[in-house]
């Protein structure tokens, strides 16, 4: 499956199942707040932030202005949370959704109360209407591998769906501009070959009434860490607009046999931004580790890489062929190699290296960013860094 076609349909719970297979695991997608039923409140503009950390979580910060423009009014909002796939994670038919932490939304600055409840799972051409199912009539169509169906049956009919968890709002709109914050953290899901990957839902937001967002903000933000990312270009375009505003970083549009067209991301302590006038997302987005990369042939040129993240790494198999360029030499190119595996934790951070060789090694690496201000110190590095280098230290020489 082409990968384009693959990140559309990562999103939607059918195809999760189809392709997710036993290699890794699916928690959840991010996604929008929308009208539960038809209304005239537009969103006239959009900040989403989204926080790349070390925890396995990606937290989210969603600002939005609405206008309403028709009298006071009272409307329900949903928000659709697919199921985990593969995560060992039961049913739960009170609605909550076991990867989803800290869910809060303000109006206006008053604190909303939500509900929640089991619902239909969308589908590419029929988005949820958010009509509660009364579980009482409903069971689990397949308990002993309910990660692989996720679907319940009527008892009465023998009618299956595919469900997904809601989360539910009655938001008291005023006439003119409404401010909404929404925030939550939502676990990232991960796989052998690949560190992390974050679904994100936009279509989601064209349901409002002006089916657009008017002033549309990304931010992809690893503040406090480093981060080394693509995302596909079809939500975006390919006028290469994603700009670093703040921290290191750098990013560069890139295509191959694989992917028609992507956006590669290298940030550390920093911010990328991308900004849209009239925004009519055509299809949904996810953040993906670079290392999937290395698995397209043709991409190989990216070199060795390496995340802090609780995932990283997950193919302890064959590091060479999961994280870089595999030795095919002698045994001197092999202990090289071996040499820059263990090293990448401390590239990751800027590390000046006086070794020649590693240095030349490293300067070749695009997502590498020296810090000469950087001092060599492992008071920061995560367990996942000491698993790592444990992992890699056996034999090799000092640093």
């Amino acid at each position: 499956m082409p990968m384009k076609r693959f990140l559309m349909s990562l999103l939607m719970l059918a195809a999760v199942v189809t392709t997710w297979a036993n290699d890794g695991v699916y928690y959840v997608s991010g996604n929008h707040l929308v009208p539960v039923q038809e209304n005239d409140i537009a969103v006239t503009k959009e900040i989403l932030t989204i926080r790349l950390a070390d925890d396995g979580y990606a937290y989210v910060d969603v600002d939005y202005e609405f206008t309403n423009r028709g009298a006071d009014k009272t409307i329900d909002m949903g928000f659709e949370a697919s199921l985990p796939y593969n995560s060992g994670d039961g049913y739960n038919p009170k609605g909550v959704h076991p990867c989803i932490k800290d869910f809060t939304a303000t109006l206006n600055g008053q604190k909303m109360t939500y509900s929640n409840g089991v619902v239909r799972a969308s589908a590419e051409d029929a988005p949820t209407n958010f009509k509660k199912l009364d579980v009482s009539k409903w069971h689990v169509t397949n308990p002993e591998d309910w990660d692989m169906d996720q679907s319940l049956t009527n008892n009465a009919t023998g009618d299956q769906v595919v469900i997904a968890y809601a989360y539910f709002f009655r938001a008291n709109f005023k006439k003119g501009v409404n401010r909404v914050h929404h925030t939550y953290r939502y676990m990232v899901s991960s796989g052998i070959y690949r560190a992390f990957e974050i679904p994100y839902w936009l279509t989601p937001a064209l349901r409002w009434a002006n089916h657009q967002i008017d002033d549309f903000t990304l931010r992809i933000s690893a503040e406090g860490t480093a981060k080394h990312f693509y995302l596909d270009d079809e939500p975006f375009g390919t006028a290469s607009n994603f700009v670093v505003v703040s921290g290191k970083g750098k990013v560069r549009h890139m295509s191959n046999s694989t992917i028609d067209g992507y956006y590669e991301v290298s940030l550390r302590d920093g911010i990328v931004e991308w900004k849209a006038k009239n925004y009519k997302p055509k299809t949904n987005m996810s953040i993906n580790s670079a290392d999937q990369l290395l698995m397209m042939e043709d991409n190989r040129d990216i070199g060795s890489f390496y995340d802090r993240s609780p995932y990283m790494p997950q193919a302890r198999i064959n590091f060479r062929a999961a994280y870089g360029r595999e030795a095919k030499g002698n045994k001197e190119e092999k202990d090289f190699l071996d040499r820059v595996m263990r090293n990448l934790p401390y590239a990751h951070r800027g590390y000046v290296f006086m070794d020649a060789h590693l240095k030349k090694y490293f300067a070749s690496q695009w997502w590498y960013m020296p810090d000469p201000k950087w001092q060599m110190s492992t008071d920061a590095f995560t367990k996942s860094d000491w698993d790592f280098i444990r992992e890699m230290s056996n034999n090799l020489p000092d640093l």
